[in-house]
């Protein structure tokens, strides 16, 4: 791919990130695909793994929105530096990170994420107390 379809398949791949769409994500990926994130470090391997992550996630999640900063085309795909905006509750968080994304014949075959979790994560525990407050 020539760095204009990367980057329209990257803008396309991290749109689907919203709007709680799984399957629609996960048919950017092999069979075989490699996802690996902050919390999956050790990677999920295969639609077997990656798909019940992906339903949990986005069905949290569905509402956040990703945008591509810039693409760095490299041999085998690309790093991708995003920004994204995750609603936690009343709270949005604002991130920006990198994937490392390999691809062959259009389709993603090993995915790295990588960002700062710290900010989200006290969100999260934030809304957990909260919740707990209003039971």
């Amino acid at each position: 791919m020539d760095k204009d379809e990367l980057y329209t398949f990257c803008k396309n791949w991290l749109d689907c990130w919203t709007g709680n769409r799984p399957l629609e994500l996960l048919s950017f990926y092999t069979k075989d695909a490699l996802y690996i994130d902050p919390a999956n470090k050790k990677g999920l391997q295969g639609h077997d793994q990656i798909l019940p992550y992906f339903e949990r996630l986005l069905r949290v999640y569905h509402d956040w929105k990703w945008k591509v900063i810039e693409i760095f085309p490299t041999q085998k795909g690309a790093i991708v530096k995003w920004h994204c905006e995750i609603h936690v509750g009343e709270e949005t968080i604002e991130e920006t990170g990198l994937d490392i994304v390999e691809i062959r014949d259009k389709k993603i075959t090993r995915n790295e994420v990588y960002f700062d979790r710290t900010r989200l994560m006290a969100a999260v525990e934030r809304r957990k107390q909260i919740e707990r407050l209003r039971y």
